[in-house]
């Protein structure tokens, strides 16, 4: 198993190390330490230990008032971990504003398949009748969800899924969902940043 440096040794941008794999025992080490991988076509693969870091604490989800229309109205049906492949797939092909190609390679997409077949990552699924149209997926581990992509066929659809995530984090009183890095969508939705070491504490306790 890869040995990770300390997470205080992160240049600016978060970047701590680059190289080793992405077997299960190796992403679960990375994220204990609240490190993750994230690279493109070509390069080794980098790990990352952003500070400071993007949090959502599922009770500050912020739900608009057209969101809440939306799900009043019924018109989705949503699902855990019944297509994990197709959320991750569909988050790898789904263009991006500003951004070419995708960071989720093939090998990455085996990585988390094998997550999810031990039990580690877990999808959110967004139905409208039978069509997919919106999801994420991430890895639950030590009250944490590690939340690495979602995707959106239709407006709002992704927030939907986030939404049924964060109704389930309450439910089951995990700790908070990691976002990585700041977005200002993710900030519309309630989620926060807070330093590397807060970071850090809070999902060891």
């Amino acid at each position: 198993m890869m040995e990770f440096p300390d997470p205080s040794q992160a240049d600016d941008d978060g970047l701590l190390a680059a190289g080793g794999n992405l077997q299960p025992e190796t992403l679960l080490a990375a994220y204990s330490k609240g490190i993750f991988p994230w690279y493109g076509e070509g390069q080794p693969i980098l790990w990352w230990s952003p500070d400071p870091r993007m949090v959502l604490f599922p009770v500050e989800f912020h739900c608009s008032r057209r969101l809440a229309r939306r799900m009043r109205k019924d018109i989705y049906s949503v699902s855990f971990d019944e297509s994990f492949a197709e959320v991750i797939h569909a988050c790898a092909e789904i263009p991006r504003r500003g951004e070419s190609g995708t960071w989720i390679l093939p090998e990455m997409i085996t990585a988390y398949e094998q997550m999810f077949a031990e039990g580690y990552a877990h999808s959110v699924e967004v139905w409208q009748q039978d069509r997919l149209i919106g999801g994420l997926y991430g890895v639950l581990h030590n009250g944490v969800f590690f939340a690495e992509s979602m995707f959106s066929r239709q407006v709002d659809a992704s927030k939907v899924a986030l939404a049924a995530l964060c109704e389930r984090a309450l439910r089951e009183n995990w700790k908070l969902i990691d976002c990585q890095f700041h977005t200002a969508h993710l900030q519309s939705l309630g989620a926060r940043e807070i330093s590397r070491s807060e970071f850090l504490n809070r999902i060891s306790d």
